[in-house]
């Protein structure tokens, strides 16, 4: 696999000669990230980051008291883009959905299921933002992921529809293809590569070449109760043509709670592992390629319902970054290279369901932006490390 195919689909690669595995849930003594409450007051399921007033100052979106919020960076100050009555999204995207070089935004509710887009106008402060359906084929989405699937070089959306009554997609994943006139408020194209064969209440999505062949493959987590199916991670496998069905490949059984599921070269041997998280159970975990061996990484993490995997630190390889609504807690966890992680604690008595890691003060590190439910609120954690 090339470095500029692995960059393009977020997948860290490396080579090492010897391989190293050790997990402690407990972390060195340091100072919590310094905290900043973006919003507080209504729950949040899911907020993302980025450029969307396009001053170079990162801003955040954030669906808040099924209010779709504008927060303008640094200061934070609030702009409300969509108040519809019943948009209360459960998470969310953002990228250039009509190709005029801005950003736009992506969000789903759950059931019935529903996934709009925000386009970003001239004046993103002042006029309102046009907001179209993409798509209402789906019922029970959870998970919104970007990703050029089909190698075209346009962004399209992978989304599931998890509920298995009362959709065209049961137990499906799919992805969908933008419209070339994205604006016409046409439906985008669902295209179906788990095909009612991604049973028991899937969650998040994650996205990389996994098998070499150069070609992004996608993996999810099922979460089980109430449906007896659940419990697993698995990957899909990408045919030559992806708008085909995709083959199925189990990662682990027995993964009470399993939610959050991304690829990455995590004890760096130039094969591409899992790292994953149980946000209806406990504990974060990573599988070595190519048997899966399941290794710790915090095994005791009540319902980390998020996570973010990416280098933190900027020494080459991944990390990760989740926050455990069970107990409050927000951890990253530093890989030391070869597949050891020393866990460092960022924050206490903070919910979550949606995390994102990105420079939000542009000081070069990367900070964490947390959607918080049972907190009620949007709260970022700066990076002490410059």
């Amino acid at each position: 696999m090339s470095i500029a195919f692995a960059q393009k689909f977020g997948v860290v690669l490396a080579v090492a000669s010897s391989v190293v595995l050790f997990a402690c849930d407990a972390a060195p003594a340091k100072a919590e990230w310094a905290k900043h409450v973006v919003h507080q007051g209504a729950q949040s399921l899911t907020a993302v980051a980025g450029d969307f007033t396009r001053d170079g100052v990162p801003d955040i979106i954030a669906n808040a008291g099924e209010k779709t919020r504008l927060f303008v960076g640094p200061a934070w100050k609030e702009v409300v883009l969509d108040e519809t009555k019943g948009h209360d999204f459960i998470h969310s995207e953002a990228f250039d959905v009509d190709g005029d070089g801005d950003l736009d935004y992506i969000a789903a509710r759950y059931q019935p299921g529903l996934i709009v887009w925000l386009e970003q106008p001239a004046n993103p402060l002042t006029e309102p933002w046009p907001l179209r359906i993409a798509s209402k084929q789906l019922n029970g989405i959870h998970g919104l992921l970007r990703g050029d699937v089909d190698g075209d070089g346009r962004m399209d959306l992978i989304a599931n529809s998890a509920q298995p009554v009362d959709t065209p997609f049961p137990e499906s994943i799919i992805w969908l293809s933008v419209p070339a006139q994205a604006r016409s408020g046409a439906a985008w194209k669902a295209n179906v590569f788990a095909n009612k064969d991604a049973p028991g209440l899937t969650h998040y999505m994650g996205f990389g070449d996994v098998n070499g062949d150069g070609k992004p493959d996608i993996a999810t987590g099922a979460k089980g109760k109430p449906s007896p199916a659940g419990n697993y991670f698995a990957w899909w496998e990408a045919p030559a043509n992806p708008a085909q069905p995709w083959k199925k490949h189990v990662i682990a059984e027995d993964q009470e709670g399993a939610t959050n599921i991304h690829p990455g070269d995590a004890n760096q041997d130039g094969r591409i592992d899992f790292i994953a998280a149980r946000g209806h159970g406990r504990g974060v975990v990573w599988f070595e390629a190519p048997s899966w061996r399941e290794h710790p990484i915090h095994a005791s993490l009540k319902e980390p319902h998020c996570l973010a995997v990416q280098d933190m630190d900027g020494d080459g390889d991944v990390d990760a970054a989740s926050c455990g609504y069970g107990d409050k807690e927000v951890w990253w966890f530093e890989n030391r290279s070869k597949g050891t992680f020393i866990n460092h604690l960022v924050a206490r008595d903070q919910e979550a369901y949606d995390i994102r890691a990105t420079d939000l003060d542009r000081d070069g590190d990367i900070d964490l932006l947390i959607a918080g439910r049972g907190s009620k609120n949007v709260a970022w954690y700066a990076n002490p490390a410059k």
